[in-house]
């Protein structure tokens, strides 16, 4: 399946050319080089968007097997063919791989003459706080006067410009990763800041780019609907830090730092709210065993033989957005930014689009807007406005179907324990029963601390969030933070949970908008 950007981009592939043997050169695994060596116009996964002298790469996806397609985008024009399978008999020069994705990936790099390779390149992954520390970096190198780039799970930074990067993504496709790249190579971009989830990992999305540098914020439980074990999980994100030069990791995570540390880099740094550095360590470690709620952090860099104050101020909320602060103070480190520039762009960023975003419409009550949707970030959450909230929480969240259901307890559980109303809801559900999605939340619910209700229409559900909450509460709608649809069946409907808290808090439900795809 193609991407709009990728529709988007199709006249800029046509105006690039490049032989067959060149792009080829850049795979990572031996092959039978074809007799022929035509000339490629543009490379493409989705047979629909197939042009004349188009290079097609074939693989098999998680619900279509494109090699069934072959034949079409020979009809159409393909001038040769990459694939795992089905290249015996093909009428245009056709070259066999092991993985069909991995292969898209070195290829979209090499027809972008390698982009990465003109910049310095940080990664950053994790479950949860990928997003917070991709924005904290990106403020820190602005204010160090860098011409930088980032992309995230919200969108694309190149310059000036915004771009989205589409529904339900984190890690774009390979293809798109490298368009960027080659858009910010172009701008005399100096530091590219790339949020890689482990479906990117997995999927070799990443693969082609050149990382200088990888950070790690945690390694909890998600996406086990893909990785099928925890331990699965760890390794598709340590394949990161196997691609990158430098570590930065995460001392309090103990799952992934007891994984992490035993990589080979050139140089590794770590950080800690909780553990204090002794004996040998490597290069800097970042220590902030104080925050107070004002936000100052009591930060101090330790390195052999050196120790170096750095007290921090961010306007963000809660003891995990001290870590994201720490993980990208401590990669500023690796990179010899000033700490005046830490500073300042540490306390610049005043939050993250659809990460713990406050919405004032001028009600007697807190209403926030959080992304959370692992039993970690929804922990993280409620703690945290647990701790500001003189009154009751209210907390409104559901869970994806079709997608990773050993969390659902957990979520419920760490509902139950922290939130004093908890109204269960719709959260992409796709083709999975609403109610059998609420059965396994409240399955977790052991403890029936919390009033449960159940409001399947989500602008309903923070509609009655709102209706119920009086002066001193929470309201907190968590799961979709920034993200501009819902999914029922297949299709995905446009919605916007800060714009439906508003039209809550005014006493309206908001209604699903039209259909996108």
């Amino acid at each position: 399946m193609g991407s709009p950007i990728s529709a988007a981009h199709s006249k800029y592939n046509a105006r690039m050319s490049r032989l067959l043997s060149q792009l080829l050169a850049a795979l990572p695994h031996p092959f039978a080089a074809p007799a022929e060596d035509p000339v490629i116009t543009g490379i493409t996964d989705d047979n629909r968007t197939v042009q004349p002298g188009n290079l097609f790469v074939a693989y098999k996806g998680v619900a279509v097997d494109a090699h069934r397609f072959i034949p079409d985008a020979i009809a159409r024009g393909a001038a040769a063919v990459v694939a795992e399978a089905g290249c015996e008999g093909a009428s245009v020069p056709a070259v066999q791989v092991p993985n069909g994705r991995e292969a898209l990936a070195h290829l979209s790099a090499a027809w972008r003459d390698h982009p990465s390779r003109a910049m310095t390149v940080i990664g950053i992954t994790g479950t949860d706080g990928k997003t917070t520390t991709s924005n904290l970096l990106f403020s820190i190198l602005r204010a160090a006067g860098h011409k930088a780039g980032m992309i995230s799970t919200v969108n694309a930074m190149i310059g000036d410009q915004t771009l989205e990067t589409g529904l339900h993504t984190t890690t774009p496709k390979a293809d798109d990763i490298q368009r960027y790249l080659a858009q910010m190579r172009d701008a005399a971009t100096a530091y590219c800041v790339l949020e890689v989830t482990s479906h990117g990992l997995a999927q070799h999305r990443v693969d082609g780019v050149d990382f200088d540098l990888a950070i790690v914020t945690n390694i909890t439980h998600e996406h086990l609907d893909l990785h099928g074990t925890r331990e699965a999980y760890r390794a598709a994100k340590a394949r990161l830090f196997e691609m990158a030069r430098v570590h930065v990791l995460n001392v309090d995570d103990e799952y992934s730092f007891s994984h992490l540390a035993r990589l080979d880099s050139q140089r590794q740094l770590r950080y800690s709210r909780e553990v204090q550095p002794s004996g040998a360590y490597a290069d800097w470690w970042l220590f902030a065993p104080r925050s107070d709620a004002a936000g100052t952090i009591d930060a101090h860099g330790f390195r052999p033989g050196q120790r170096l104050p750095l007290p921090l101020t961010t306007q963000l909320t809660g003891a995990f957005n001290v870590s994201n602060v720490l993980a990208a103070s401590t990669a500023a480190l690796a990179m010899a930014i000033p700490i005046d520039a830490i500073q300042r762009g540490v306390a610049a960023v005043g939050g993250v689009s659809g990460r713990m975003q406050r919405i004032d419409a001028g009600q007697p009550y807190l209403a926030v807007v959080d992304f959370a949707h692992t039993p970690n970030s929804l922990q993280n959450c409620l703690t945290a406005l647990r701790a500001i909230t003189p009154s009751r929480l209210i907390v409104a969240f559901g869970c994806a179907g079709q997608r990773d259901v050993q969390k659902r307890p957990m979520m419920g559980a760490a509902a139950d324990a922290l939130a004093d109303v908890v109204i269960l809801t719709a959260e992409d559900p796709r083709n999975e029963s609403f109610d059998a999605i609420c059965d396994e939340i409240v399955g977790g619910m052991t403890d029936k601390h919390a009033e449960v209700h159940r409001v399947m229409q989500r602008g309903e559900a923070l509609r009655l969030a709102c209706s119920l909450a009086r002066p001193g509460d929470t309201v907190v709608a968590c799961g979709k933070g920034h993200e501009q649809s819902l999914c029922f069946g297949a299709t995905e409907y446009a919605w916007d949970d800060r714009a439906a808290m508003r039209a809550a808090i005014q006493g309206r439900a908001l209604p699903l908008g039209p259909a996108l795809t």
